[in-house]
């Protein structure tokens, strides 16, 4: 690509931001203007934009190949099917869990070298991803999922991404399991900051800031201040790994810095250069013998 080009895409990557930021804003003066007519109403929508996912929603009839070379099993849950993914190996498991606006492909890189420790290999679709069903995403109902496949399989071995390790801190300290090593890539740490950060991109007002922390208590049972990765993972014995790329744009490097203070058995990596994603053949290969180690 020449430098003519490599300016044209840096400058409709910078028009696209722009235009993003211009929609998420007008959304946000709508939803402000209408918090003062019909607050409850503002605040449904302000919820709705916050927890339905937009992208990462599956095709049965065409899923990636990675997909398609596993065992596909569904299971059911209160009113939600939710799908799992399944490639055999022996009987020690290992449960993969993803983030926001993701699916179950997004291990694709990583599944071949994971399956070089022999291990049976299983992954969940999130709520409103992949081909599970639902619109609305939280950790409290991933919660619930994983706890059926962690009741079903018993895995030793968890890996999460983003949002999907922040739910496997959540889950380690409130439901029953026997993790042995449970391996974080990419994940946040305080439900805080990734709720400033959405009333910061829209622009909200303080009457829907203070609904969102009115109505995280009221139906979860728990004060923002307390939904923290780093709290859950205080007391674990679990051994880990926390890998953080320190240019993240999605995720703040000093979030991982807050779940490594906290959980003292993990080992954490810095990357570099690799994004939120963190694909990588030699942190996969560190992954691996982890995994492997005694």
């Amino acid at each position: 690509m020449n430098p003519e080009n490599f300016r044209d895409f840096f400058l409709l990557l910078s028009m696209q931001k722009i235009i993003q930021n211009t929609i998420a804003k007008s959304f946000g003066i709508y939803i402000n203007l209408l918090s003062y007519v019909v607050p409850d109403k503002a605040f449904a929508l302000a919820y709705k934009l916050f927890s339905q996912p937009r992208k990462g929603k599956l095709n049965k009839k065409d899923l990636p190949k990675t997909l398609q070379q596993a065992t596909l099993q569904n299971y059911s849950h209160n009113e939600h099917v939710f799908q799992t993914y399944i490639w055999s190996g022996n009987d020690d498991t290992i449960l993969l869990i993803h983030g926001w606006e993701s699916n179950t492909s997004r291990w694709k890189k990583s599944l071949k070298h994971l399956q070089k420790t022999g291990k049976t290999i299983i992954a969940i679709d999130a709520p409103a991803h992949g081909l599970t069903s639902g619109k609305e995403f939280n950790v409290f109902i991933y919660s619930e999922f994983i706890n059926k496949i962690v009741e079903l399989y018993n895995p030793k071995i968890v890996i999460g991404h983003s949002l999907g390790g922040y739910a496997l801190c959540y889950f380690q300290a409130h439901y029953k399991n026997n993790f042995e090593k449970m391996i974080l890539l990419g994940a946040p740490s305080d439900f805080k900051i990734i709720l400033n950060n959405y009333i910061k991109l829209l622009g909200l007002n303080n009457k829907i800031h203070s609904r969102f922390l009115k109505y995280t208590k009221q139906r979860f049972a728990i004060e923002v201040d307390d939904f923290s990765a780093s709290k859950f993972l205080k007391n674990t014995t679990i051994q880990g790994i926390i890998a953080h790329d320190i240019e993240d744009k999605v995720v703040d490097f000093n979030e991982a810095k807050k779940l490594a203070t906290a959980w003292k058995n993990a080992n954490f990596i810095q990357t570099t250069n690799l994004g939120h994603g963190l694909h990588d053949e030699n942190l996969y290969q560190t992954i691996v013998e982890f995994i492997n180690s005694k």
